[in-house]
């Protein structure tokens, strides 16, 4: 499949299509939790070939979880029945820390079960792309060092900084690389940490290391979508750009339809409903006015594809995901 042709003709379509980033709020139809969901990979496979099969997505996303690079490097994970697996404590605190850190191999941690996920649903899902869920460079690195902590060891360390980011990155490519072979049709590549930076820190900690994932597995028939969900995107568009990302996918926290005004016609963009307030916490009304309000004010672009602003959480009730395609429609 070239998924670049592909994207670029669902963004000119009318009425166009929509790609929320959907998974988690299968769990409820399908009588599993969350917890079971990202710890195997039958179940994962089901997801995703559930939500293309029950909806009107443009592409099956694999379950969103940000805490699987990091449990592979060693950092201890909090799971739950109903929400997504967080990372706790610290395991990089400085240089000496960086130093030993080793990069893991693919059979550490639940990496291996979202490969075998995503090749298990490749077999039944042909007719559209699927995407696997991927956490960003500098994401990951937070989840090393601590979110807060890491913001000072910038300052105080950077070059302990790049060298879990060059850690960070080599395994992300390993990864990655993987689930091009497993038969994925891309990957999401989430950075939400680098989205509340500055813009100097961002061209610094995340960008370099982003560009060399998008420019070692990216072609006509991968793309790398780059999620950033930060209200800083506005500020940093032009670096965020040089990534030569295949498509750019933003929160709910920044104006779409500005974003939309300032971007080159020639780069494709996605988002970006409140998965929270609205999708999550909506009524099936709501979500229906907020989406035609959405659609309203960046329908007309052709470069845009309508989809969540982020990962939709699992207790979004499904009456508001059908409502969501019914608007688009």
């Amino acid at each position: 499949m070239n998924v670049k042709e592909y994207l670029w003709k669902a963004a000119g379509s009318n009425p166009k299509g929509g790609l929320p980033v959907l998974s988690f709020p299968t769990v409820n139809l399908l009588g599993i939790t969350v917890e079971q969901l990202v710890n195997d990979a039958s179940l994962q496979a089901k997801v995703m070939e559930f939500v293309e099969v029950e909806t009107d997505t443009l592409a099956a996303v694999s379950p969103m979880d940000l805490s699987v690079e990091a449990e592979a490097f060693g950092a201890q994970v909090r799971f739950s029945a109903g929400e997504i697996p967080a990372v706790t404590g610290q395991l990089v605190d400085g240089m000496e820390a960086a130093e030993a850190l080793e990069v893991p191999g693919l059979e550490a941690g639940r990496a291996s079960v979202f490969v075998e996920g995503v090749r298990l649903a490749k077999k039944k899902i042909t007719d559209k792309p699927l995407f696997a869920g991927m956490i960003g460079p500098f994401s990951l690195a937070g989840r090393l060092m601590d979110v807060m902590e890491i913001m000072y060891i910038c300052f105080d360390e950077p070059e302990a900084v790049h060298e879990v980011l060059e850690k960070a990155t080599k395994y992300l490519l390993n990864y990655g690389s993987a689930m091009k072979a497993a038969g994925a049709d891309g990957i999401i590549l989430a950075e939400p940490l680098a989205g509340i930076i500055s813009p100097d820190m961002a061209e610094e900690f995340s960008v370099p290391y982003v560009k060399q994932i998008v420019d070692a597995l990216q072609d006509d028939s991968f793309a790398v979508i780059y999620h950033n969900c930060g209200n800083a995107v506005p500020h940093m568009l032009e670096a965020l750009l040089s990534q030569g990302a295949m498509a750019y996918h933003f929160g709910n926290s920044v104006d779409m339809k500005a974003i939309l005004d300032t971007v080159p016609a020639d780069v494709l963009c996605m988002g970006n409903l409140d998965p929270a307030a609205v999708l999550a916490e909506g009524t099936a009304d709501e979500v229906s006015s907020a989406t035609k309000a959405m659609m309203s004010a960046c329908g007309k672009y052709q470069n845009y594809i309508p989809s969540s602003g982020c990962d939709i959480p699992a207790h979004a009730p499904w009456e508001n995901i059908k409502a969501f395609f019914a608007a688009l429609n």
